[in-house]
């Protein structure tokens, strides 16, 4: 998750890898450093296991015991499926009130990416736990996956927004590649 200020991210619950923040497929999001400790110390794994393990085996997957894929964990009656979800939920909604408190309040609140742009049951919980921030989702927009999906009194608007992150790559490397191109011609 991003805290975006006239565009510009200016916090996010990712550190310094892909491990951190949000629990996602595979991979735990945060956790307490001594569980590191832990697995390499009393569990006797090597670092490389541990690496594998929190980069493989870990999230939805290993909440759930059943899959890193949210779509099958929400038609599961399995208990550790519901845990995996409720706790997707639940982190999602702490990281989102950390973000407001980064930015001092927000004007908008944007659901993108695969479970963002495609789970309207995740963001209708998530939704429903951001009520004190004067988050009102639209029950039937939200179903739709309509683009904006707040009710009219919500103080903040809701959306739902496509990412293209094939575009993205290619955009950044055309900058990068027609400045790498520019110094060369220049130092020719």
């Amino acid at each position: 998750m991003s805290a975006l200020d006239n565009g510009r991210s200016v916090e996010s619950s990712m550190g310094f890898t892909a491990l951190d923040g949000l629990p996602m497929g595979t991979r735990p999001g945060q956790i307490d450093p001594g569980v590191v400790l832990y697995l390499i110390s009393e569990k006797g794994m090597a670092p490389a296991d541990v690496q594998n393990f929190l980069y493989r085996e870990c999230g939805l997957k290993g909440l759930s015991g059943i899959s890193n894929d949210m779509r099958e964990l929400l038609t599961s009656d399995n208990p550790r499926a519901v845990l995996a979800v409720d706790y997707f939920v639940y982190r999602a909604s702490l990281f989102a009130g950390m973000l407001a408190a980064a930015l001092q309040g927000v004007d908008a609140l944007v659901f993108t990416a695969g479970v963002g742009e495609n789970s309207a049951p995740v963001r209708a919980a998530i939704a429903a736990k951001l009520g004190w921030l004067g988050v009102s989702i639209d029950a039937d927009a939200n179903e739709k996956h309509a683009r904006l999906i707040s009710r009219p009194e919500s103080r903040v608007a809701v959306y739902v927004l496509a990412t293209d992150e094939e575009l993205m790559i290619a955009r950044h490397t055309w900058s990068l590649l027609s400045k790498s191109s520019k110094k060369y011609e220049r130092a020719s």
